[in-house]
């Protein structure tokens, strides 16, 4: 499982550069996010734009992640795709996560001057 880190300040930007997150790599995700996240920033965006799919093992993942990570951090989600979106409309999920359209603006990386 590809996941890249990126301090910004405050806040810990995770990027999930894979297209699935299922069953088959359900728990390699956790291991890296633990890997990337544990001790870092109070706050953890993932960035889930590039995710097409999650099963229910996938969300199973994420959800895991966030107990993990709490109280000490909090994990928001960002850049769901529709299918993504569906998902956690449907499982009531979109109401325990704070989701974000995109990456917010000032946690983007900016280009070299």
């Amino acid at each position: 499982m590809e996941l890249t880190a990126e301090d910004c300040g405050a806040a810990l930007v995770i990027r999930v550069n894979a297209a699935r997150i299922d069953a088959a790599v359900a728990i390699r995700f956790k291991e890296r996010m633990r890997e990337l996240a544990e001790g870092r920033a109070p706050r953890v965006v993932l960035d889930m734009s590039a995710v097409e799919f999650l099963d229910s093992s996938g969300l199973g993942a994420v959800v895991a992640v966030l107990k993990l990570l709490a109280p000490a951090q909090r994990l928001e989600l960002a850049g769901l795709t529709p299918a993504v979106a569906r998902v956690f409309r449907l499982t009531r999920m979109d109401t325990v996560f704070t989701l974000h359209p995109e990456v917010p603006a000032d946690l983007r990386l900016r280009p070299a001057v």
